[in-house]
């Protein structure tokens, strides 16, 4: 697999002759894709521009039901613990939810049941993308992870703290930060290599990454 850092969240992959983006709303969309998965309905992980840019004929678009109004076309969507495959790749859903960070009283900007994350798998290799998500208790059950993609912005996901915790839990090969927007990846790399195994990888948009 090699994965290309478009930007926030957006990530473009390359598994065998697959082009998969997720999360399209950052970066350049070039290239027709085979598969578009997307973790929620915000406007920051399915951008309709985006998606439409890169959606052919055949591409199947993996995302929450509510996303296919959004965007015009039809979905297919998992629940967590739910697969697909796609020629040789597997693609999982798990959940991805806030815990503690709250629109107003009682609205979490990410209630469960809204979005998910996804497990990704080719080639004998799982790569991991959060969504926007807490660290939450699920994820203690993900084992097995090459390659980590954890937000760790704060205010609508993870801070630096709580990203540090949960990739250490999780324990993957590798990660890599993304939707950061106050917090400090150098200091979310120095943590976690400190706490762990884990080599963590800090990526410019444009950058990428062979797994």
């Amino acid at each position: 697999m090699k994965l290309e850092w478009l930007g926030h969240a957006s990530w473009k992959l390359k598994a065998g002759d697959k082009t998969i983006y997720i999360d399209p709303y950052q970066g350049a969309y070039d290239e027709e894709a085979d598969l578009i998965l997307s973790t929620h309905s915000h406007m920051d992980h399915c951008d309709p521009s985006k998606v439409n840019a890169v959606k052919g004929e055949d591409t199947v678009i993996v995302a929450p039901a509510d996303c296919a109004a959004k965007i015009g076309s039809p979905v297919k969507s998992l629940k967590p613990g739910e697969k697909a495959t796609f020629g040789d790749v597997e693609v999982e859903a798990v959940e991805a939810y806030n815990i503690k960070r709250f629109r107003s009283p009682g609205a979490p900007f990410h209630p469960k049941g809204l979005g998910v994350g996804y497990l990704v798998r080719y080639g004998g290799k799982t790569l991991y993308h959060v969504g926007d998500s807490e660290f939450i208790p699920e994820m203690k059950d993900v084992k097995g992870v090459d390659l980590l993609l954890v937000p760790n912005g704060g205010t609508y996901t993870m801070d630096n703290e709580e990203a540090v915790e949960a990739t250490v839990a999780i324990g993957p090969r590798k990660a890599i930060p993304m939707h950061t927007r106050e917090s400090d990846p150098r200091e979310f790399k120095e943590k976690v290599e400190s706490a762990s195994d884990v080599q963590v990888v800090l990526l410019k948009p444009g950058d990428t990454l062979k797994l």
